[in-house]
């Protein structure tokens, strides 16, 4: 089966007002002997560029920096999603939902989500569930919410399946969808019943369904779970005999999840250890939906690798080394999912903005080309009854520091190329460029927390969290992340750094 690239289209920046992204208080509570990561490499999602060079956007997306949020509040949230036109964002349709009784389908609820989308100015993605009905029979065995949301299974005709997907795609590529994923967290059993093997059965006939359907459609994978993707990575890294290096990985990734799902998520101090939480039968079924998912990215059937992360912005780079070794080259990488994680968090307003622009600031560096940030705002009703994920609005639409940094992020981003840092300024500093011919937007911080003088054009402007911006000078840049804007490529604003 041969897979289709899509086309990228060239990003062109926007003249962004630094001031807003750093008066509004987008960065500050990160204390300067903080230990950070290296910068991450890209990743199979992103062409091969030379150093300091862009990589373009993935199609029909103009911004990276999306966001996911509850459609029941749309209209106290339209003021701030205008802020993020030109991203993409993803609705979950479940065919039990739709068809409650056979032949009589329901589209009322996803019209209502496409056509706001639209505008909205917003790329809407689609999740394809089955759920448990009478189009799959059995009982469900776990129901989540005020919607009753349950477990999906195989279809008991996978005729009528096809038939179901062919009428998604007809109804929504009219209204510019075409991109759908298989299912969502199939690793865990609250999402779906089946085996690994029934699910690349599913997939591959909702694959076949859609590219006949739409000659655009592309196909994602479910989105492994936050949590299956750490297993991942440091069962790799076991099995490769870098056994400190899993540790370190795992103790990195998980650093707020220790003790969290009772002992599902516990302390590792040794290889032997690592070994017995992987072999869990929580862990063991993870891998094996994870390999069953890099089955298909390898063979061609699915388009796109989906993925969710929700942890410590010190976990991003051994995820981008994992992703850059499992993925194969040239596939788009889009994280649908990405938020904080952190269970009785005490963080303040100012070091959630902070930790939020570190975490989406190296995936997109590391090559991911979509991102929508989960949730877009606090609901105090939820089921945890406490903002276990952190928003970047109050439940009224109020925007938070952490809002207003993602909204700079994304004025800053649309209609730009995104580059990782060159090789040189990499070793010292954190971050990435956005440029648009010779102009450049960075957002950068010191990667180990030293501080790195940065030696600015008489042209550029730069500002440190607290003070006003100034125009030329050298800037010092710190942990704490800062924007630097000049009209010069990115290789000449930083050269020297790092040598």
């Amino acid at each position: 089966m041969n897979r289709r690239r899509p086309g990228r289209a060239v990003r062109r920046v926007c003249v962004a007002a630094m001031a807003a992204l750093l008066g509004a208080g987008l960065l500050t509570g990160c204390t300067a002997d903080e230990p950070e990561p290296p910068p991450p490499s890209p990743v199979g999602s992103a062409p091969t560029v030379p150093p300091g060079g862009a990589a373009p956007a993935g199609t029909g997306v103009r911004n990276p920096f999306g966001a996911h949020w509850d459609w029941s509040r749309h209209d106290r949230f339209a003021p701030y999603l205008g802020k993020l036109a030109g991203s993409a964002t993803y609705a979950e349709l479940t065919w039990c939902d739709v068809e409650r009784t056979p032949g009589s389908l329901d589209w009322s609820q996803v019209d209502r989500i496409a056509d706001r989308s639209r505008e909205l100015g917003i790329t809407l993605h689609l999740k394809i569930r089955t759920g448990t009905c009478w189009a799959t029979g059995g009982t469900a065995r776990y129901t989540r919410g005020a919607a009753g949301k349950t477990e999906s299974r195989m279809p008991a005709d996978l005729a009528a399946y096809r038939r179901f997907v062919r009428g998604v795609v007809a109804r929504y590529a009219p209204r510019g969808v075409h991109e759908y994923a298989v299912e969502n967290e199939v690793n865990s059993p609250s999402y779906w019943a089946g085996s690994p093997e029934e699910y690349q059965t599913l997939v591959r006939a909702a694959a076949e369904t859609i590219r006949a359907a739409d000659p655009q459609g592309r196909v994602g994978d479910s989105g492994i779970s936050s949590v299956a993707y750490g297993m991942g990575v440091a069962d790799r890294l076991l099995r490769a005999g870098r056994e400190a290096d899993a540790v370190a990985a795992y103790r990195a990734y998980f650093q707020r999840r220790i003790g969290t799902r009772g002992q599902q998520i516990p302390e590792v101090t040794d290889a032997a250890r690592l070994r017995d939480v992987l072999a869990t039968p929580t862990a063991a079924r993870s891998l094996r939906f994870l390999a069953a998912t890099e089955e298909l990215l390898a063979d061609g059937t699915v388009d796109i690798r989906q993925l969710h992360f929700y942890e410590h912005f010190t976990g991003v780079p051994p995820l981008l080394d994992y992703l850059r070794a499992r993925t194969p080259a040239g596939t788009p990488i889009q994280a649908w999912e990405v938020g904080q994680f952190w269970e009785d968090g005490d963080g303040d307003a100012a070091s959630r903005a902070a930790e939020l622009v570190k975490t989406v600031t190296q995936l997109v560096a590391g090559g991911i080309d979509q991102l929508c940030w989960l949730p877009l705002a606090y609901n105090p009703n939820n089921r945890a009854g406490a903002e276990v994920r952190y928003g970047l609005l109050d439940p009224d639409g109020t925007e938070r520091e952490a809002g207003r940094a993602l909204a700079s992020l994304a004025e800053a981003a649309r209609d730009a190329t995104v580059a990782p840092l060159p090789p040189d300024a990499a070793a010292v500093l954190a971050g990435v460029a956005f440029t648009r011919g010779g102009s450049t937007t960075l957002v950068l911080w010191s990667a180990a927390g030293a501080p790195v003088t940065v030696p600015a054009a008489a042209t550029a402007e730069s500002a440190t969290v607290g003070a006003p911006p100034r125009v030329g000078g050298p800037t010092t840049i710190t942990a704490i992340p800062v924007l630097l804007r000049a009209d010069r490529p990115v290789a000449d604003l930083l050269a020297g750094v790092g040598r």
